[in-house]
């Protein structure tokens, strides 16, 4: 090297970082970005890109939720060319994008840490509001539905989603096959009062759809349309046509993502 050789830039120092997202899915098409339509990721990306003054790389979501959809733990991982204080960037998002969409935690991770294939299990919550007369404050957030529900017919349907299934039957068309096997760890209803019904379901992962299939065809179980037993032959039928109709969006929220067992 001589005086006249230029000096080598030194290499650029990327940051992996992680952000726990909290949001109010009413107004967005979805997590994942789409042209011409407001998503989380957009939104999302947009901020980013002008708080680091620069798009982050290989942003990644535990979850893309759907249109309508809700969340309280999602989880994205992305790169950054720069190094990054957590708290401030926390902090940045927030006074950018909240109240609908809050970043709840940020921290810097492992480079090869990804909030997608790292994860080990989803926990998705949905909640009916079981009464004669709707709820104005949780119209948003929880699926009327005005007839009775039978707890114990729910107890009974929910039980036999527990373990490792095809549960094509339950996602939308096109999710066949070695696809649509998932591993549910938990399925439980939990009475809130007040009519107020919660359905808990946790599984190493979720096709399209699943969820809202889930409870579509558990709330006919409780209403007496279909027999709790009927729950496992729509299983083994993997045939979507023999399940209920997708419940709503709004009821459903993606409540939180491991990443230990």
């Amino acid at each position: 090297m001589t005086l006249f050789d230029a000096t080598p830039e030194p290499p650029i120092r990327r940051t992996r970082c992680t952000l726990v997202l909290a949001y109010e899915g009413t107004e967005f098409h979805g997590f994942a970005a789409q042209p011409s339509v407001r998503t989380v990721e957009g939104e999302l990306t947009q901020a980013l890109g002008r708080i680091l003054r620069a798009a982050p790389a290989n942003l990644a979501c535990a979850g893309r939720t759907d249109a309508g959809v809700h969340a309280w733990g999602q989880v994205v991982s992305f790169d950054a060319d720069m190094e990054v204080e957590t708290e401030r960037l926390r902090d940045a998002v927030n006074g950018m994008l909240a109240p609908e969409v809050v970043v709840r935690d940020a921290e810097l991770v492992d480079p090869d840490f990804d909030a997608r294939r790292s994860a080990r299990w989803r926990h998705y919550r949905y909640t009916i509001v079981n009464r004669p007369a709707p709820d104005p404050f949780l119209a948003r957030y929880a699926w009327w539905v005005a007839a009775p529900l039978d707890l114990h017919a729910l107890h009974l349907a929910a039980d036999p989603f527990v373990g490792e299934h095809d549960f094509a039957a339950f996602c939308r068309r096109g999710s066949e096959g070695s696809r649509s096997v998932r591993r549910v760890l938990e399925s439980r209803w939990k009475d809130l009062g007040d009519g107020v019904l919660q359905y808990e379901i946790r599984a190493n992962a979720f096709c399209w759809q699943m969820v809202r299939s889930i409870v579509g065809t558990l709330v006919e179980a409780g209403t007496g349309k279909r027999r709790p037993g009927e729950i496992t032959s729509i299983l083994r039928s993997k045939d979507r046509a023999h399940a209920g109709a997708v419940a709503p969006p709004h009821g459903l929220c993606l409540w939180e993502v491991g990443y230990s067992s």
